[in-house]
């Protein structure tokens, strides 16, 4: 019974070892958002009126709380949302994207879908999120 057991084990690790063997020069490090996408919570604040704030959190956070005149936008809602969005949004507004932590994946999917889709250049996922505004 150990003997079956033990060769089960090495069996599941063989795809295992030899996808990390393939792969191992294809795994990024790196943070997914390149510095240049990317905006502090003191720089977006300067921006003033020319920053439109976007919250990418789920809506009961939103409703919860979220920076003052920021609209949501979110994955789970984005062609309910996307609407409202556009109709706020002008060309010479930078867009600041944000999400609960800055490990949050949810803005800078948000921010990808609006520079894919929407065609808006100046969009920034926000350094540290939501927890880096309330600071």
């Amino acid at each position: 019974m150990l003997k079956q057991t033990v060769a089960l084990i090495l069996l599941a690790f063989l795809p295992a070892i030899g996808e990390a063997i393939y792969y191992r020069h294809k795994v990024s490090w790196q943070s997914p958002v390149p510095a240049s996408e990317t905006v502090t919570v003191d720089l977006a604040r300067s921006w003033g009126d020319n920053a439109l704030w976007v919250d990418a959190r789920p809506d009961n956070e939103f409703e919860r709380d979220h920076v003052p005149g920021a609209i949501q936008l979110n994955e789970d809602r984005w062609n309910d949302l996307l609407g409202p969005f556009l109709a706020t949004w002008t060309p010479e507004k930078k867009v600041v994207v944000y999400c609960s932590t800055q490990s949050c994946n949810l803005a800078i999917e948000v921010a990808q879908r609006l520079r894919s889709e929407a065609q808006i250049k100046d969009v920034f996922v926000l350094q540290g999120g939501w927890e880096e505004w309330l600071k």
